[in-house]
């Protein structure tokens, strides 16, 4: 496949360019911040999600889309407007007026970030309860998507990540809400590979034997994680996994006021 990654000079972008390149995929990447370390079968195109002729150009003869790019923390409601929520706007439109059917789009568990640990599993899909502003971007995403996939009739997943990361570093939380890069990359695939119009809401996370999520809404689209946090469990890791704190995390915290930048 030829895929087309937002916000690819990211994190979550560092994490998966060479294992989709390894995994025989053809990768054109877009940025506001310049990409120098291009392997063969990549290419990379300076652009911001804002741009809508930049966006429509690069997503030309595309099969995936991979929205990756704004802001990953807590802005000013300005910033999440133009940045998070208008840039949705834009790769969707963007995607369709390139003839894209399937997109993936990088929601975040925020979307849904009051909800309890202990209540994560009481559905595949949960209703959004945003934590921050961040988290409304996420929601407005997702509903964006929605909309593209009925009208337009494109595959569109909303992947809510979750700790995207190459190792569960100290443990903790991270126990239930890692992501392994490798099952991201499943994931990846799996919305690649959709033939059937309609919008997904997914948990983006391994199969974490501590793990918070009901992961029945990825099975359905061929998403099966493979990875699980509690293999990585060494001499320091700490192993308290808090079920009774909410998703957000530090997110909600006095020391992360909505609105704030951080």
């Amino acid at each position: 496949m030829l895929l087309a990654i937002t916000g690819a000079a990211g994190l979550v972008g560092g994490l998966i360019r060479s294992r989709l390149l390894q995994a025989g995929h053809t990768l054109r990447l877009t940025d506001i911040a310049r990409i120098d370390d291009l392997a063969t079968g990549e290419e990379f195109l300076a652009a911001s999600v804002t741009n809508l002729d930049a966006m429509t150009e690069a997503f030309r003869d595309v099969d995936l889309v991979v929205h990756l790019a704004g802001h990953s923390a807590e802005r000013p409601w300005e910033q999440i407007l133009e940045t998070n929520i208008h840039g949705g706007y834009v790769v969707l439109e963007a995607a369709h007026r390139a003839g894209v059917r399937n997109v993936l789009l990088g929601s975040s568990l925020h979307a849904t970030g009051y909800v309890a640990a202990a209540d994560a599993a009481a559905a595949p899909v949960l209703l959004p309860r945003p934590d921050t502003y961040y988290g409304v971007g996420k929601v407005a995403l997702e509903a964006l998507g929605s909309v593209y996939a009925d009208r337009h009739g494109m595959s569109v997943v909303s992947a809510r990540i979750c700790t995207a990361a190459e190792t569960i570093g100290t443990g903790g939380r991270t126990l239930s809400t890692w992501l392994s890069p490798d099952d991201l990359v499943r994931l990846i695939e799996a919305v690649g590979a959709l033939e059937d119009p309609g919008h997904h809401v997914v948990w983006a996370v391994s199969d974490n034997t501590r793990g918070w999520f009901e992961l029945t809404a990825g099975k359905l689209i061929g998403f099966y994680p493979r990875e699980d946090a509690e293999r990585q469990i060494g001499e320091k890791t700490d192993v308290r996994s808090d079920p009774s704190a909410v998703l957000a995390g530090v997110f909600v915290d006095a020391e992360h006021p909505l609105g704030g930048t951080w």
